[in-house]
């Protein structure tokens, strides 16, 4: 199998460590194969593919899709390195407000799977950072668009800097407490 599947403190949220196969010219690996992360829980199609440039220091985040838009999300860097954070926002979930971060990189070459009902963000690291993150669910749709405070005080997630440089809408989202939010934990689900 060309993956390894680690579930992280929050157990839906998966690290996934693809194989690469490596030669005098470099190395080639799979980043997607629907048969291998079905296996592990992840089979919806894959249905939209971005791609953010961005500079240290920068933190892209809280955000989330809310119902029926929600997302998911398959997030690996090609260039640099972030701390990518998932949090629960499944009003219910045992690890409600709870987060789940990892360091992914180019050279580590590590994916996260941030499952739909988890807000996301990520910070830069490195001087730079090139992200691509592939969106299972549902395509953007700025209405259902929603985030959480970065530095949300009842969530505390440790990012790696005291002042990220945020875009205005960013500045402006509210705690998780305050914020639009209408997912609900499906005890069976889990």
């Amino acid at each position: 199998m060309p993956f390894q599947f680690k579930k992280m403190e929050i157990p839906e949220v998966l690290l996934i460590e693809p194989m690469a196969f490596k030669d005098n010219r470099g190395f080639l690996m799979e980043t997607y194969k629907h048969s291998d992360f079905a296996a592990h829980g992840i089979s919806v199609p894959l249905v939209q593919s971005n791609f953010a440039w961005s500079v240290k220091g920068v933190l892209r985040g809280l955000h989330y899709q809310k119902q029926p838009k929600a997302q998911g999300k398959l997030v690996m860097v090609i260039k640099g390195e972030i701390f990518d954070v998932a949090v629960d926002v499944r009003k219910g979930s045992p690890s409600y407000g709870k987060w789940a971060a990892a360091e992914l990189s180019s050279e580590n070459r590590r994916m996260l799977y941030v499952p739909p009902g988890f807000a996301h963000g990520f910070c830069v690291v490195s001087e730079e950072a090139h992200v691509v993150y592939q969106v299972s669910g549902s395509e953007y749709a700025p209405e259902a668009e929603r985030g959480i405070a970065w530095n949300d005080p009842d969530i505390r997630v440790k990012w790696p800097t005291a002042s990220p440089v945020l875009s205005s809408k960013d500045s402006q989202l509210l705690p998780l407490k305050k914020a639009d939010n209408n997912f609900v934990y499906d005890r069976g689900a889990a």
